[in-house]
């Protein structure tokens, strides 16, 4: 039976993947401070890239409007206005910018960073690049949050809600967020844990179960994606 289920999401998610629906059992996101506290020096290595249209002029993940000529950046749980250095491991050259949005949604890379800021090091061109990415400064206030595990991506949300109404009934905690765009696309968030290494072992059980070519990753849920509709 496990086999089963698992070929039907992938099978599923092949079909509509591609950058609200009332859930119940949704816990309130802690207070301020408690969930996403990361240490000054934290790093991270991996791939990183750049976005500018269709996302320019159109409102970040922390409700600010996105300019892509400015030093920012775009991060799966990192706390917003947040600040990190990046340093392109090819190019040898940094760039420091503020965390104020989401992503990328990609499995196998790490941030992604404005036009400004990929032209800084020498990106542009490339699209992507080897980075190394540390955390320089943190937020005086960090907003609640959780992290769940994002299980896809997908343009029409029939297929979105399908895939959601089952990991909802096998892992008890399942939501869509809509990620604006052209086209827009419906992620599928799965749990709602207190810390990354709680929703990290939920995202290894779900590829355990869903088979070795589903990569489930951890993303951050912030305050306004806990009230779904």
């Amino acid at each position: 039976m496990r086999n089963a289920w698992a070929l039907m999401v992938f099978a599923v998610l092949l079909a509509g993947c591609g950058h609200k629906k009332h859930v119940r059992g949704i816990p309130a996101p802690p207070s301020p401070g408690t969930s996403a506290a990361v240490p000054l020096g934290y790093t991270e290595t991996g791939l990183a890239s750049w976005y500018g249209h269709p996302y320019h002029g159109r409102p970040a993940a922390d409700g600010e409007i996105y300019d892509m000529e400015q030093m920012t950046a775009a991060h799966r749980t990192l706390p917003f206005n947040t600040w990190v250095r990046v340093l392109d491991l090819d190019t040898n050259k940094t760039v420091e910018l503020r965390i104020i949005d989401r992503g990328p949604f990609i499995d196998g890379r790490i941030i992604d960073i404005s036009h400004a800021a990929a032209r800084v090091i020498d990106m542009i061109g490339p699209g992507v690049a080897r980075v190394r990415m540390e955390v320089i400064r943190l937020p005086e206030v960090i907003e609640a949050g959780l992290f769940a595990v994002q299980v896809g991506a997908f343009r029409d949300r029939r297929n979105a809600e399908r895939v959601r109404s089952e990991m909802e009934s096998r892992y008890g905690i399942a939501r869509l967020v809509m990620r604006s765009g052209n086209p827009s696309m419906w992620r599928v968030l799965v749990g709602s844990e207190a810390t990354v290494n709680e929703a990290e072992t939920l995202a290894g059980r779900i590829r355990k179960e869903s088979g070795e070519k589903s990569n489930p990753f951890v993303v951050r849920v912030d305050s306004e994606q806990f009230s779904t509709t």
